[in-house]
């Protein structure tokens, strides 16, 4: 699959630097301070991103401000509690235990959220999940639920961590041929693979079925089920509701679009190729067609 592709987030990724500040990428290894100097210029001067690492924050952190005052995450910033030295501590290790895991899980998934994810601010708020958000890139926001374990941190923080690449993947491929406020209007809207039901913006659709396989992959790792039982049914129905609007769709959208549904409709579903989709070489190029 393209959207969960190593080598094909490299790429882009080296295509979306270019793009905002005209510099050349010439390794993998370079890739990530590059990275960096791009997103800056679309934070605010201060709120830049560090270097190397993820930065760990808390209600005190000036991102919660921020989103306060853009009245961003209200559901999760505004009921945010103070929170004490043990309980930041346990944050702290449960985060830090999370990037393991996911190391573990698939080192591909480890390197996306490395390239993309430059803070992590968790709050006591009672939401029981998370945010990111296109204007405030590489910026993670969880509130994490009383029954977390490690494993849930690692979906949220990887959840996330996708979005800004489907963010970037966009910028570099536009994935629809309308703007998101077109997409917006109720012809535009299909099911919801994680709001179960619900109908929501064609651009949101996407986002939340792309998300769901590898959450969905994750879990089956551990030997988990609750998510792979739950979204199996949602996620193709989804697929079947957002192909009904291929055509608003671009070539690059309908491939991801495609790839997602071809997954989704397999019976039984095969985690495998969730794995072959994120190191393969197959999906690590993408060439537009040209008009003769």
């Amino acid at each position: 699959m393209h959207m969960l592709n190593t080598g094909h987030l490299l790429e882009s990724l080296a295509r979306f630097v270019h793009a905002i500040n005209g510099e050349h990428v010439d390794s993998p290894e370079g890739l990530r301070p590059a990275c960096i100097k791009a997103i800056n210029t679309l934070r605010p001067a201060q709120l830049q991103a560090e270097p190397k690492g993820i930065k760990i924050g808390y209600e005190d952190s000036r991102w919660v401000q921020h989103c306060k005052d853009r009245q961003i995450f209200p559901h999760i910033v505004g009921p945010a509690s103070v929170s004490d030295g043990p309980t930041r501590e346990l944050w702290d290790r449960e985060t830090m235990e999370a990037l393991d895991l996911i190391e573990k899980i698939d080192p591909g998934l480890r390197q996306m959220v490395d390239l993309l994810v430059t803070d992590i601010v968790v709050l006591n708020s009672g939401a029981d999940g998370g945010g990111s958000a296109n204007q405030m890139p590489g910026v993670v926001m969880m509130s994490p639920g009383s029954t977390w374990i490690t494993l849930d941190y690692a979906k949220c923080i990887v959840h996330e961590g996708l979005h800004t690449g489907l963010f970037v993947l966009d910028s570099v491929y536009p994935m629809f041929r309308l703007s998101p406020t077109e997409l917006e209007k109720d012809e535009y809207r299909a099911l919801s693979a994680v709001k179960i039901g619900e109908k929501r913006p064609l651009h949101a659709a996407l986002h939340a079925a792309a998300v769901a396989v590898p959450l969905m992959y994750m879990e089956h790792s551990q030997g988990e089920h609750v998510l792979v039982d739950a979204y199996s049914e949602s996620l193709r129905d989804a697929c079947d509701d957002m192909q009904t609007k291929r055509e608003v769709f671009t070539e690059y959208g309908r491939l991801i679009l495609d790839e997602m549904t071809r997954w989704a409709k397999a019976d039984p579903i095969d985690f495998d190729q969730v794995g072959q989709g994120i190191t393969s070489p197959e999906f690590s190029g993408y060439h537009p067609q040209v008009p003769a």
